[in-house]
């Protein structure tokens, strides 16, 4: 009699290059492209701008290089889910795979995918994403009107005045539907196309630093820069804020602004850990995937910087001096008129500053007035005023589009390792036969479109980042227990500088955390709601045999 064929497992077709692209794919999105504009806005100068940039890759490397010996003790499918489980237990393993699933990584699929959209629209306007130009309106419903405000908080948490659909987003769905029908293909595919957008955008990023620092590279402008690095952050609206928080102006409010501005940097840096999910497909896991997270986090930083460096170097932070204090002077009158209720007459303050900023050159309006906050663009403008545009949309498109399917490849296998201690729908936990979670693929990638079709994702994704601190702390902080409760265990690498730069790490994250629920409430406490929301979901997920253990 013969025994019924073996169930199909993961397929080891992931090596160093691979998982290295993994990690530098789904690190540089857009965000890099654009995110220096709402520092600058937020910290007023060069050297604060550097320092916010600096102090998120010192957290990145820090946090990758721990997350390492982690990864290299459990090289298992699920990566961080499973050092929070045997870290803590199953509750904790199961609020991260919850958060990513509901919104951290379905969520970032879904805006991902959506930029990719709004560059394809610059391109061919009718594929763009734009709700009020009615070339890219498919269906619409006015006035829908809809909110949800929470505890603690006076702005609504969940805003929908018209539900929109464009053909940009059915662009977002079409690329989302093609990546998660690739991957379930084959990890095999998926890497394939990882490797070539991921080389491709690396390519691109580099390119624009070179052309940065060495074709459209302004004296004038690195000189402005640097006269005076620190000064200019006490004429922000942001530091306005805070002072009014904090009960007055000085030290504490700038490193405070600071801190608030790190949400973007953080943002942009982020995904680097998603690699560990993928640790049942790579080759040689205790050694490929310790040295991919040192490798590939400590690439993307050093780009990272050198662009920005390269921002710096070609274009006047604030712009022209009479044209950013025209501008100045009608942001507080439009906050004035704000403030009286007045939103018809801040509309047209703000309209003429737009038109007023519109009319610059893309040098007079330096890097906080760039268009559209695409400060990429506005360099390679400087080198082709007809062609800088199109080609960083190209650049973009093609980074975005290996973002995603990096996030897609690397999701599903989270779901699975949930799905296999019964704490998801059981079919997610199994393999197609090509040894890939289909089914969390596809799972993943409806609740993806969906999040398109809310036009909310930006909004959810700037909730969470409380939320993925919260977790990136409880994973490093997993290291000191784990060393305490398995001594015995094998550890093939050993976290660098451990413990003072996984401490170190810990308390970044910590101050950073605190800072937030003072400077930007608005972005804690709905992302702590949507953990908290998963505790009763566990509870009664949990299997019968497990209950035992919380």
């Amino acid at each position: 009699m013969s025994s019924p064929p073996a169930a199909p497992g993961f397929l080891q077709k992931l090596g160093l290059f691979d998982a290295t692209m993994l990690i530098i794919g789904t690190m540089i999105g857009s965000g890099i492209f654009v995110t220096t504009v709402s520092i600058s806005k937020d910290v007023g100068s060069t050297g604060w701008l550097l320092l916010v940039w600096g102090l998120t890759g010192v957290m990145t490397i820090i946090g990758a290089l721990s997350y390492a010996e982690l990864a290299a003790m459990m090289p298992k499918a699920g990566g961080q889910y499973v050092y929070l489980r045997e870290a803590y237990s199953p509750l904790w393993g199961f609020l991260y795979g919850w958060s990513c699933f509901l919104v951290i990584q379905t969520g970032s699929i879904a805006a991902v995918a959506v930029v990719f959209a709004k560059y394809l629209g610059l391109l061919v306007p009718e594929l763009g994403t734009d709700p009020d130009n009615e070339r890219n309106i498919l269906f619409q419903i006015k006035d829908v009107n809809f909110s949800l405000t929470l505890p603690l908080m006076s702005e609504p948490f969940f805003e929908m005045k018209n539900f929109v659909i464009t053909t940009g987003q059915l662009v977002a769905v079409g690329v989302i539907a093609l990546l998660t029908a690739l991957n379930c293909r084959g990890v095999q595919e998926g890497k394939i196309v990882q490797n070539t957008f991921t080389v491709a955008k690396t390519l691109a990023l580099a390119l624009l630093i070179v052309v940065g620092l060495m074709i459209v590279r302004s004296p004038a402008a690195w000189s402005g820069n640097t006269a005076d690095l620190w000064g200019g952050m006490s004429e922000t609206p942001r530091y306005a804020e805070v002072t009014k928080t904090v009960g007055g102006a000085g030290l504490l409010a700038a490193l405070m602004v600071a801190g608030g501005a790190m949400v973007g940097s953080l943002f942009s840096a982020d995904a680097w850990n998603n690699v560990t999910f993928t640790a049942g497909e790579i080759r040689n896991p205790k050694r490929n995937l310790p040295l991919s997270l040192a490798l590939g986090t400590s690439i993307v930083i050093v780009l990272y910087l050198l662009a920005n460096v390269a921002y710096v170097s070609t274009l006047p932070l604030h712009g022209d001096a009479a044209l950013d204090q025209q501008a100045r002077a009608l942001e507080k009158e439009a906050a004035a008129l704000e403030d009286a209720k007045d939103a018809a007459g801040a509309k047209k303050v703000n309209d003429r500053r737009k038109a007023i900023l519109n009319e610059a050159t893309t040098y007079e309006r330096g890097i906080t007035y760039a268009k559209e906050e695409r400060v990429g663009t506005a360099v390679l403008e400087l080198w082709s005023p007809r062609f800088g545009a199109p080609l960083m949309a190209i650049a973009i498109m093609i980074s975005t589009f290996g973002c995603v399917n990096g996030m897609v490849l690397m999701g599903g296998r989270l779901y699975y390792a949930m799905a296999q201690d019964r704490l998801f729908f059981r079919a997610v936990g199994s393999l197609n036969g090509r040894g890939v979670p289909a089914v969390g693929l596809v799972l993943q990638g409806v609740w993806s479109v969906l999040l398109v079709f809310s036009g909310t994702y930006d909004d959810l994704l700037d909730f969470v980042i409380f939320a993925v601190l919260v977790f990136y702390t409880l994973t490093v902080t997993g290291l000191f227990i784990l060393r305490r409760s398995r001594p015995d265990a094998e550890r093939p690498y050993k976290a660098i500088g451990y413990p003072v730069l996984p401490a170190l790490y810990v308390v970044l994250c910590a101050v950073i955390m605190l800072n937030l629920l003072v400077v930007k409430p608005k972005y804690t406490w709905p992302g702590l709601l949507i953990v908290l929301t998963g505790i009763p979901v566990y509870f009664l997920w949990r299997p019968r045999t497990n209950r035992s253990t919380v």
